[in-house]
């Protein structure tokens, strides 16, 4: 059985105020194209669908485009909502297009959605597990729901360990306490450990395909993967190669995973020197004038709308950065940056006990994690 992984699409991103409803069509056929090309038998969605609880229309449109290309094909497709989405909206009319081949694990209700699909091998059963917050799997903290909910699903007879099993979710996956590799960009919280998810809840599983994490990586020496996000989507992934997992999976036991580049419509890149440089003509043509840039500035004069002359041969300036401001505000605050590098938490509990004169008490520091946790669902 082949598989094509991804997730994290974001749909209806906007970045720097240039929106990615363009750039997500282009990849989104190229991920239809692979499956077709591939004889795909499935294609996995790992959470995020869109980039907010209330995508904008053309969000909507797009993917229901492209979900509408997906059955063309007859590639079944099985998603789930991740922290970025409403569940409710995400499951909307679940049942009805279960029947087009679209399987969707949207709000738990208190049992995970199982799918099968028959191979050569026999069945392989898809367990959709989307992103829940602990106190509505009656738990304290991911690992803990994430126990409970799999815990449901167990069979008393034990042939689960018989057949071929694959797992969608969207957690923040560690092995043994280790983190998975972030982007310096990604907007992530994870208070104390209480996001935390150790990989060894997920096993019993021939391979779990996560999202959550926009970076793609192999967590442990366990067939978990994060197949990371289709786009670059911020600056501190520049030169990232994005792509798709394919993942054949064989009778049990047998499985590998093969990565397929996708080719982004403007790639995100770096550019830096002194603006009568930059826009000399042979720099300007040594790669594609319309990718997404940030421009670094080394001029140490006045600059007269310096962004106005980049964008004359660079339409897609997003950034740019007067390295000499870099220099004094690393000089003048030092002291500041270090107080960024706090957590939520820790900078609120600071704030309190400075106006307030006294610690704040556990039962306190517990309902600002909970706001902290619940803030990363909420980041654009």
């Amino acid at each position: 059985m082949k598989i094509v992984h991804s997730g994290d699409l974001h749909i209806g991103k906007v970045v720097n105020g240039f929106s990615m409803i363009e750039d997500q069509r282009h990849i989104l056929r190229q991920i239809c194209k692979i499956s077709r090309e591939e004889r795909a038998d499935a294609l996995i969605l790992a959470g995020d669908i869109y980039d907010r609880a209330i995508p904008p229309a053309e969000a909507v449109t797009l993917f229901n485009d492209f979900l509408t290309d997906m059955v063309r094909e007859k590639i079944p497709v099985f998603m789930i909502s991740g922290n970025h989405d409403s569940p409710e909206r995400i499951g909307f009319a679940d049942e009805i297009l279960k029947d087009k081949g679209i399987y969707i694990g949207g709000v738990y209700k208190d049992k995970l959605k199982q799918v099968r699909i028959r191979d050569a091998y026999g069945e392989v059963t898809f367990v959709l597990m989307p992103f829940v917050k602990p106190a509505a799997a009656g738990a304290k903290n991911s690992g803990e729901a994430v126990g409970n909910m799999l815990s449901k699903e167990k069979r008393e007879d034990g042939k689960e360990m018989e057949e071929r099993r694959v797992l969608v979710t969207h957690y923040f996956v560690t092995d043994h306490g280790k983190e998975p590799e972030l982007s310096d960009g990604e907007t992530a919280i994870h208070v104390g450990g209480l996001d935390n998810v150790e990989c060894s809840l997920l096993d019993g599983f021939d391979y779990v395909a996560l999202g959550h994490i926009h970076r793609n990586q192999q967590i442990g020496k366990r067939q978990i993967y994060y197949a990371g996000s289709p786009l670059v989507y911020s600056f501190s992934e520049a030169g990232q190669e994005k792509g798709v997992n394919l993942v054949e999976l064989g009778e049990k036991g047998k499985l590998s995973v093969r990565r397929i580049p996708l080719k982004p419509l403007h790639e995100m890149r770096k550019i830096r020197g002194n603006l009568r440089e930059l826009i000399r003509p042979e720099i300007v043509a040594a790669a594609d004038a319309r990718d997404y840039i940030k421009a670094e500035l080394t001029d140490e004069g006045e600059l007269v709308d310096p962004i106005g002359t980049l964008r004359s041969v660079y339409p897609n300036v997003m950034q740019i950065v007067l390295t000499k401001n870099e220099k004094k505000e690393s000089m003048d605050y030092t002291s500041r940056l270090k107080e960024k590098r706090k957590s939520i938490p820790r900078l609120f509990k600071d704030f309190y006990e400075m106006i307030r004169g006294e610690e704040l008490d556990g039962e306190r520091m517990k309902v600002v994690e909970e706001a902290a946790r619940e803030a990363e669902g909420m980041e654009i």
